[in-house]
């Protein structure tokens, strides 16, 4: 199995939005993971919709104003799968960690794939003052793919190498991805339950939550898994990216 790790633009934004009261402003990547296992080709998250570039106001809805968009013609996912000599529509599988603009945006450009997402967050989506409450827009998940709603962990492809993980609070049904590589080494992609290795070693939690105290939980569950020797690769931190492989096996 190889996990490809792929850049799909740049958000730049107060770091107090990612760290609660602290100053200055943080450039942070937008990542997106191709996930080839033997039966097939899947992706966690999609980045964002090249849109986002040239109507934010229109894609990034009520968080238009706190980010600015980074976003080169590479940088969008069916670049990225190019790049790599992938098809967007040989992608079997798409799972969303959760729907917010920059980890479902590109869910359009992966017509043919089973959508795989927990329940409480497609349920979150359905609730029009839910979705409102967390800027979960219709344009990135209402795109008629073949959904698959799940209910706490989920194993991929049955063999343990590839298992959705819940871990809400950063929104009602956000979930993670643990990966079991060729050399039995765990790798765990947090998406936003954990933005930064700050976030993970002080618990600084971002201003804006659905439910602090589920994200804390999931926070100590994440610590749990580093402790018993998973790698986390963090949602959104630019220096742990920095040194993030292109390739994992």
């Amino acid at each position: 199995m190889r996990v490809h790790a792929l850049t799909c633009g740049w958000l730049t934004s107060a770091r107090g939005m990612f760290l609660e009261g602290t100053d200055g402003h943080l450039r942070v990547p937008v990542p997106s993971f191709l996930i080839e296992h033997p039966r097939g080709l899947a992706l966690f998250d999609t980045g964002m919709h090249p849109a986002a570039r040239t109507h934010p106001d229109v894609r990034l809805g009520r968080a238009a104003p706190f980010f600015t968009v980074e976003m080169a013609d590479d940088d969008a996912l069916t670049s990225r799968l190019a790049a790599l000599g992938v098809d967007p529509a040989r992608v079997q599988w798409l799972v969303n960690s959760h729907l917010h603009f920059d980890h479902a945006g590109g869910n359009a450009l992966v017509p043919n794939a089973r959508l795989v997402v927990q329940r409480r967050e497609w349920d979150a989506a359905h609730d029009d003052d839910v979705a409102a409450a967390n800027g979960i827009n219709a344009l990135d998940w209402d795109l008629g793919h073949d959904v698959q709603t799940v209910d706490g962990e989920h194993d991929l492809f049955g063999d343990g190498r590839v298992v959705c993980l819940p871990t809400h609070g950063h929104t009602p049904g956000h979930q993670s991805l643990r990966l079991r590589l060729d050399d039995g080494g765990d790798v765990v992609l947090t998406s936003d339950a954990c933005y930064l290795r700050e976030t993970l070693e002080q618990l600084h939690l971002p201003p804006i939550v659905h439910d602090r105290d589920q994200m804390l939980a999931s926070l100590l569950a994440l610590r749990r898994l580093r402790d018993a020797g998973a790698r986390l690769v963090f949602g959104h931190d630019p220096d742990a990216w920095a040194t993030m492989p292109a390739l994992l096996t």
